[in-house]
């Protein structure tokens, strides 16, 4: 039997995949893409969205549970060309990349549109037993250190990742699977109303009113990445 290594220090690192359930990976150099140095924070941000009240004359005004929205981390990442986190014989015989490469080879992973795809990558987040499967949001640039012919010394990576996992997993772990909840669907690639409201209500027999809340004219050609609202049947 084995013993863990007391002085490996688990690196965070981020993950390319080609689809929604994380089992085609990406063949794309510098992936995963490592973190030079961890975090020193980390902040997940968990919320709700609420349509306020319409009452008038000063009555009381009751905000209306809509649906859970996906939650968001986020974090700094440090970037170093100096060579100050480079230690030991294994580095001197290795080739040191550049501030600017390991930008390149992030935003190549998880901003830039990938041609299977025509849409940025699916991504995982995992850091010690830490996992967290997401897409990338926003991605922020902070050079904060240059060399005397302007290349960049030294920057940071100022992150916000939204959860994205696929639709089955989210079921799974909401557990809501009630026609009297209101339910909230990513459009992806191929799918129609009919096939949506079919998933969610068992039946295609209230596309129509689906389509009236979401102020569709039509039944076919959604966008993908567009969020629909199913509502209770209730209402």
């Amino acid at each position: 039997m084995g013993f863990p290594d007391l002085f490996k220090l688990e690196k965070l690192q981020i993950s390319a995949f080609t689809d929604a359930k994380r089992q085609k990976s990406k063949e794309i150099d510098g992936s995963p893409f490592v973190a030079m140095f961890n975090p020193q924070t980390l902040s997940q941000t968990n919320s709700n969205l609420f349509e306020p009240g319409k009452a008038a004359g000063g009555a009381e005004q009751v905000a209306t549970f809509i649906r859970t929205q996906p939650s968001s981390i986020e974090l700094t990442l440090l970037l170093d060309g100096t060579g100050v986190e480079e230690m030991g014989l294994v580095n001197l015989f290795s080739d040191t990349k550049s501030v600017k490469d390991r930008i390149d080879s992030f935003l190549a992973i998880a901003y830039q549109p990938q041609s299977e795809t025509h849409e940025p990558s699916y991504l995982n987040l995992k850091w010690g037993k830490f996992s967290f499967n997401c897409r990338l949001t926003t991605v922020t640039i902070n050079y904060t250190s240059f060399e005397r012919d302007g290349s960049p010394l030294r920057a940071e990576l100022v992150l916000t990742l939204t959860a994205d996992d696929d639709v089955a997993k989210q079921q799974s772990k909401l557990a809501f699977t009630s026609p009297d909840v209101s339910h909230a669907r990513l459009v992806r690639g191929g799918d129609t109303l009919p096939l949506m409201v079919h998933a969610v209500y068992g039946s295609t027999v209230h596309t129509p009113r689906v389509a009236r809340v979401n102020g569709l004219n039509h039944l076919r050609g959604l966008e993908p990445g567009q969020t629909l609202i199913f509502p209770p049947l209730s209402r």
